[in-house]
Formats: C-alpha cells, sequence, structure tokens
C-alpha cells in the first residue's frame, strides 16, 4: 500500500512486456529510439554474448524472430546498452559487440566499389563514410578484431570467415602518410594493417 501522494513502486519490465511494447512501436520497421526519453526501469538478466547469441536469465533466446524485435529497440548511451521503448528503459549487458556481420557482398569496382554486411539479425550495411569498418590488433598478439557501424553508435563485430573475404579484397593505399593494407568501400579507404606488418 502506498502512502497518499506518493508514487507507486515501478514494476520492472520483463522480456514480454518489452517484446509487447517494442512490436507495437515498431510497426514493421525501426523505431525512433533516439527520439524516446522514458524513465529508467534499472537492469535485466538479459546479455549479448561475444558471437551475437541473446540470452535472458542465462537461456539463450531461441527465436530469431524475438531476438530482431529485440535488436530493433536497442541503444547505446556512453559506454551503456539499453532497451528502449516510449514508456521505459532497462539496462542490458554486452560482451563485445550488439551485432555480429555473418556475411559480406562485394560490389563493383574502383572508386564504385561497395562492400555491404549482413548481420545476424538481418541487418544489412554498406560500409562507407557513415559505415566504417575499423580493426583492433590485441596487444601482444595483434589479433584482429574488425567492426563495422551499423547505426547510432552500435557496431557489429565481422566474423572470421567474413574478415578472410575482407582480406582476399584487401589492396595498398596510403593511410596517415603510410602505406596500408585495407579495403575500399562507398568511396573510403579503411586500414586493416600497416603494410610493414603484413607477413
Amino acid at each position: 500500500m502506498t502512502k497518499a501522494g506518493s508514487e507507486p513502486a515501478r514494476t520492472k519490465p520483463s522480456a514480454e512486456s518489452l517484446a509487447a511494447a517494442a512490436s507495437r512501436a515498431a510497426g514493421g520497421r525501426l523505431p525512433p529510439v533516439h527520439l524516446w526519453n522514458p524513465p529508467f526501469c534499472g537492469d535485466i538478466d538479459m546479455e549479448i554474448r561475444r558471437d551475437g547469441t541473446w540470452f535472458y536469465m542465462g537461456t539463450p533466446i531461441g527465436r530469431p524472430a524475438l531476438v530482431r524485435l529485440f535488436s530493433s529497440i536497442l541503444r547505446k548511451d556512453g559506454e551503456a546498452f539499453f532497451l528502449v521503448t516510449p514508456v521505459e528503459k532497462v539496462g542490458i549487458r554486452v560482451v563485445d559487440a550488439p551485432f555480429v556481420a555473418v556475411d559480406a557482398e562485394l560490389a563493383g569496382d574502383g572508386p564504385e566499389r561497395t562492400i555491404t554486411f549482413t548481420t545476424q539479425v538481418g541487418d544489412t550495411v554498406t560500409a562507407g563514410p557513415d559505415h566504417p569498418i575499423r580493426v583492433l590488433r590485441a596487444p601482444g598478439s595483434g589479433e584482429p578484431s574488425p567492426y563495422v557501424h551499423v547505426r547510432a553508435g552500435l557496431d557489429a563485430l565481422i566474423d572470421r570467415k567474413t574478415f578472410y573475404r575482407l582480406v582476399e579484397w584487401g589492396e595498398l593505399d596510403t593511410h596517415e602518410g603510410e602505406s596500408w593494407f585495407g579495403v575500399r568501400s562507398g568511396g573510403a579507404f579503411f586500414p586493416i594493417i600497416p603494410a610493414a606488418d603484413l607477413p
């Protein structure tokens, strides 16, 4: 029982209530989560693993359509990730990047060349100035972690087989006054590794 004049305790949303709200808001397209400013309702036990698998309360979410729905209301504020609907905002954990690029297609040649990625939730994004590719290298081992920007601060980790395909499409070019090996898409060159470090 709440005291007179006080607000009732807010119930933390469940995955089911979030999915229902997301479905109502989406209407078959990506909802404008950047325009919504609902109250923060706390964190829920949801996590996106490095391989792109979504878990809820320790169990993988096995329905691709549900994962796709949740991905459409994902937002990054600062370094934190949230699921956002018009009326609620909850925090979730993301181990690395929220998406994984599982395929890529090359089209055109020369300045007209484009590389279009497909993520594990079915988004497609063409690399270019607004969707850059970046490659981080682990200190010591030099192991690459390649990413492509999907939307609004949300990146996709490029999986190993797709990264190998990028390397096949690579070329040498100048980046910040140095010779680099990288790929070209959408009129931009994206460096992968300094030419001096090539095996």
